[in-house]
């Protein structure tokens, strides 16, 4: 009987490893030479953050991409032409924030498709990837992303800034996890952000003194 239980708990913990394993590879988008890092932020764009990111990614010669929520850009059109217009790209994070696990067919198509207009109208381009909001994924939302043309974008590197647990914090939890080809996740909307405007430049000066360059998804 015990025996059967631990070969039970073996075959349940290496399917979680070998889920984890997937979900990670999944997470980054198709490799680049040499050693990059992908630059991420999400729930923008911000009338009071966004600019704030733009001028630290402009004095470090950085370009990021933005995962943008369809409603901010109605509401802050001029500041997602402003991130286009910097060279960075702008990508699709749903209309309003939902976890998309929880929708019907029409209520997902609609979150990337209102979306995709928005930004359309504001940078000239459809964009081509999804991050689906809490990295919240099964099959359905990978099944329904795909069949509206859109690649899932996840990450790999997450220091919680959303949470605020201070600049140093945040800066410390991105340089310990970061590896060529990492993908890291912050924030330039839904909240106050200033924590991780504040380490943003340590975080961008540290990793082009390891010899990083950065990256962004296709505009």
């Amino acid at each position: 009987m015990i025996i059967g239980f631990s070969r039970k708990v073996g075959a349940l913990v290496l399917a979680a490893v070998v889920a984890l394993l997937t979900v990670t590879l999944s997470a980054a988008p198709a490799a680049a030479a040499g050693k990059v890092v992908y630059i991420t932020f999400d729930d923008g764009p911000s009338p009071v953050y966004t600019p704030q990111v733009l001028k630290v990614l402009s004095q470090y010669g950085v370009r990021a991409t933005f995962f943008e929520v369809g409603q901010n850009v109605a509401a802050h059109p001029a500041v997602t032409n402003r991130v286009y217009r910097a060279g960075n790209s702008v990508q699709n994070h749903t209309w309003s924030h939902p976890d998309l696990r929880q929708l019907s067919g029409s209520q997902f198509t609609f979150q990337v498709t209102a979306t995709d207009r928005q930004i359309r109208a504001h940078t000239g381009y459809r964009p081509c990837c999804l991050r689906p909001p809490y990295g919240a994924v099964n099959g359905t939302v990978r099944a329904r992303a795909a069949a509206l043309g859109k690649k899932l974008a996840l990450w790999t590197v997450d220091p919680r800034d959303w949470s605020r647990p201070g600049a140093a914090v945040i800066r410390s939890r991105v340089l310990s996890h970061v590896r060529p080809g990492s993908v890291v996740l912050l924030h330039d909307g839904g909240g106050d952000r200033s924590q991780t405007v504040a380490a943003l430049s340590g975080i961008l000066k540290t990793l082009k003194s390891r010899g990083y360059t950065f990256v962004t998804w296709a505009r």
